[in-house]
């Protein structure tokens, strides 16, 4: 079983900076897609950013410029720096791994418990 913990959440004030991780586990050799998706109260669940294991990245439109996705294969980690974050980015942060390759075959749509970012005003 695929595990995913994220880190780096906490409360911000607008204009500021946070770096979110997430640490993929569980005898994993490769992984597809990784990303990142926020939910906010009375809202859907949103895709942020992604990243595909060659390197591509996509973003959604309220983030891009703003917020950068990079990972680490090596390590099986993804980060989101997220730089002049604003009150509407407040929300609880979900890294997801679409696909992944393990000893005992692959493990679809892998979800992390979430980590919370508060941005006040």
């Amino acid at each position: 079983q695929v595990t995913l913990v994220e880190s780096g959440g906490g409360l911000v004030q607008a204009g500021g900076s946070l770096r979110l991780s997430c640490a993929a586990s569980g005898r994993i050799s490769s992984i597809n897609t990784m990303g990142w998706y926020r939910q906010a109260p009375g809202k859907q669940r949103e895709l942020v950013a992604a990243i595909t294991n060659r390197g591509s990245t996509n973003y959604a439109d309220s983030v891009k410029g703003r917020f950068t996705i990079s990972r680490d294969n090596a390590k099986n980690m993804v980060y989101l720096q997220m730089n002049s974050l604003k009150p509407e980015d407040t929300a609880l942060y979900y890294c997801n791994v679409d696909r992944a390759r393990t000893t005992r075959g692959f493990e679809l749509d892998n979800w992390g418990q979430g980590t919370q970012v508060t941005v006040s005003s």
